[in-house]
């Protein structure tokens, strides 16, 4: 199958949705607490209820996950690779726009058993989507983005970002006391939608994800693989919607990089010899 007839009226929904029930409770949105520290608000339940009623539409036979329904029953994760599955991430950085400041994103992603044929990723006040198709390349809005790879670069001149929530302890106590070994490795944003592009456009050069629930990786997973650059686990492993309770995800702007990045943080998963 090919996403290309659902690049435009998946981008026009999420946008229609951004518009008319996002933005207009930007900062001011009623807020309830999922568990210590972990936000949900009105208007993730609200995006989330209509990318799950109309999004099937534009797909005969398949169906949607998405994040507050997988909360509130973790058995909607069950076939995740089976079947065609929308996964949705209806407000990604959540914490961020509840408190009234960027980045926060929305974030859409098609599979069909398992392999992700597109990924969609928006930014709702740039008004600015990121999207990719499976071999297909990956898009800011009409403009291809592309990735040229670099010869080996010292760690010491990598400037990146790292979430370590969800890593083995000794892992992360590792990761923040390498912050040094960079140019400057500073703690994620608390959105994945915005730190993906980040890194694909050369803002960044990696960004490393301790958790990685299939809502928030999905879309750049796919988009950093087609933008050329690379999204895999610290062993070198594929990210997979089914591999989802897996921890660890290193996204770099080149296979050089990867290694530099996979070798200092995670230096267990470094071949040896």
């Amino acid at each position: 199958m090919s996403a290309t007839p659902l690049v435009e009226p998946v981008s026009e929904l999420m946008r229609e949705v951004a518009r008319t029930v996002i933005l207009p409770v930007f900062g001011t949105a009623e807020i309830f607490e999922k568990s210590p520290g972990d936000l949900v608000t009105e208007a993730d339940r609200a995006s989330e209820d209509i990318l799950t009623a109309r999004l099937p539409e534009l797909y005969d036979g398949s169906r949607v996950i998405g994040e507050e329904a997988a909360h509130a029953d973790p058995r909607v994760l069950d076939g995740i690779a089976d079947g065609a599955v929308w996964v949705v991430d209806p407000l990604d950085g959540t914490n961020n726009f509840a408190a009234g400041r960027r980045p926060f994103a929305m974030m859409v992603a098609l599979l069909q058993d398992d392999r992700c044929l597109a990924g969609w990723i928006l930014d709702p006040i740039a008004d600015v989507m990121w999207w990719a198709q499976d071999s297909g390349g990956a898009w800011c809005d009409g403009d291809r983005v592309a990735v040229a790879p670099r010869r080996v670069v010292p760690a010491a001149e990598l400037t990146g970002r790292a979430s370590v929530s969800g890593l083995p302890r000794g892992t992360a106590r590792h990761i923040d006391a390498s912050a040094g070994d960079f140019a400057s490795l500073l703690p994620g944003l608390r959105c994945a939608g915005a730190e993906y592009p980040a890194v694909m456009t050369g803002e960044d050069d990696f960004v490393v994800f301790g958790r990685t629930q299939p809502w928030d990786h999905l879309a750049g997973v796919l988009f950093a693989q087609e933008a050329g650059g690379v999204a895999l686990r610290p062993d070198g492993s594929e990210y997979r919607a089914s591999t989802h309770s897996s921890r660890g995800l290193v996204v770099a702007r080149d296979e050089a990089t990867y290694s530099v990045v996979r070798d200092v943080l995670f230096p267990e998963e470094a071949p040896q010899g």
